[in-house]
């Protein structure tokens, strides 16, 4: 994996900055998409009554994951050490296997792509996809 260089760093911070209040937007859409293309990965929310697109669950949920993609923005200087107790809660309380952490990522920059076209240049997509897969990483470091 290619590390985050400073650019890619501040271009994320940049880019979040003008995304982040529709966070709860991007979060629900997203989790909906790997729900629906990636029907697998339903098992882990067997206990939800509605997995439907816009359903309760699926928006608050969604809330959940942005936020913690925020707070990885502020932790995007050590995302190991800083998501460390998110690490944990995924690997052993709810033992999510951490290929979906990818999954995820990759539904997010969909969501991105087609919510805002115009701030979602290529370096955006670069630097984006770049800290997604990271972040992805750091969620899978209790795994090992």
């Amino acid at each position: 994996m290619t590390s985050l260089t400073p650019k890619d760093k501040d271009t994320v911070r940049s880019f979040w900055a003008k995304v982040s209040g529709k966070a709860g937007d991007i979060g629900m859409d997203a989790l909906a998409r790997m729900l629906i293309v990636y029907p697998q990965t339903k098992t882990y929310f067997s206990h939800w009554k509605d997995l439907s697109p816009g359903s309760a669950p699926v928006k608050k949920h969604g809330i959940t994951v942005m936020n913690g993609v925020g707070f990885a923005v502020e932790k995007i200087d050590d995302l190991k050490a800083g998501l460390l107790s998110l690490s944990e809660l995924h690997a052993f309380t709810l033992r999510v296997d951490p290929a979906n952490f990818k999954i995820l990522s990759h539904n997010i920059l969909v969501v991105l792509a087609t919510m805002f076209p115009k701030e979602f240049t290529p370096q955006v997509h670069v630097s984006m996809d770049k800290f997604l897969a990271a972040l992805a990483l750091a969620l899978a470091e209790k795994y090992r």
